[in-house]
């Protein structure tokens, strides 16, 4: 996990790395409605700190989880 620190990475790289994560099999968000329907809203404004480097993709995973297992 080391190498996709905010230490470790430019916000360009930051950028690319969020992009390819939320490729969901190469489609992209293009035509895709899935996060909405699931209650997570758009995963790239929820990754934004990440990538302005204020938050550990781990901690943003961890805020989001427990609104979710918390009904919020």
């Amino acid at each position: 996990m080391e190498r996709f620190s905010i230490a470790e990475t430019t916000r360009a790289e930051r950028e690319e790395i969020i992009r390819r994560s939320l490729s969901c099999g190469g489609g992209g968000c293009e035509n895709c409605s899935a996060c909405g329907v699931l209650g997570g809203g758009d995963p790239w404004d929820m990754f934004q700190p990440y990538i302005e480097g204020k938050m550990e993709i781990a901690e943003i995973n961890r805020a989001y989880n427990a609104r979710y297992l918390h009904g919020r």
